[in-house]
């Protein structure tokens, strides 16, 4: 498989996973020029945006490593920007969500930085 079709199969197995969470996944794969999120979701009151990594082993460092700071102030500025697109006010509860995924198990970690 390439790295595309690993990276599509993996965010499914995690959007999978956050829907039997109770959450309700309202976009995928939201580009803009800067910076990409996996998928993004409603959980109660919250917007929440997730971001999914996938490593078949630790050779190269966890799944969750690969979220440095750089990674989540694209993840952020993003996050604004879809904010700001789709009508949501700056008082809108939301967080930063990370899905591990190494091998088959899922790590699953809420609140995984703040903006």
């Amino acid at each position: 498989m390439n790295r595309r079709t690993i990276g599509s199969t993996n965010e499914q197995k995690a959007a999978e996973f956050l829907e039997k969470q109770g959450m309700q996944i309202i976009a995928r794969n939201y580009r803009i020029r800067s910076g990409e999120i996996d998928l993004i979701a409603k959980d109660g009151a919250y917007l929440v945006f997730i971001e999914v990594k996938y490593r078949a082993s630790e050779r190269r460092g966890t799944p969750l490593e690969a979220v440095n700071v750089s990674k989540q102030k694209v993840i952020v500025r993003t996050a604004r920007h879809f904010m700001m697109k789709y009508g949501y006010h700056t008082d809108t509860p939301c967080r930063f969500d990370v899905i591990g995924i190494l091998g088959d198990q899922i790590q699953y970690i809420k609140n995984a930085f703040w903006c």
